[in-house]
């Protein structure tokens, strides 16, 4: 089980998301992030580029796809918010996109 992030880590491992585009949604203690492609298959093929390393973690994304859109949010459910899972997989996310 991950462990939920402390103040001290969100404040060194959040910010760079957050100057990233990467949204807190305070609420539910998750990362949100609007990624936007040419195309369907670029969308496409990010969610499968994601797929396979967020399987690999055994983590993985709530997301929402129309046509060059995914809409994403981490967040570690066994922790009742973030944890370093969700930072690496944005960090993977912004990465890949």
């Amino acid at each position: 089980m991950a462990d939920k992030l402390t103040d001290e880590a969100r404040d060194t491992k959040l910010g760079p998301l957050m100057t990233a585009g990467w949204a807190h949604d305070a609420e539910r203690d998750a990362l949100t992030k609007t990624f936007k492609f040419a195309d369907f298959a670029e969308a496409f093929a990010f969610m499968t580029r994601v797929a396979i390393v967020a399987d690999k973690m055994d983590h993985h994304p709530e997301w929402f796809n129309v046509y060059n859109r995914v809409e994403v949010t981490l967040t570690t459910h066994d922790a009742n918010g973030l944890s370093d899972l969700d930072v690496s997989l944005a960090t993977t996310m912004d990465g890949f996109a």
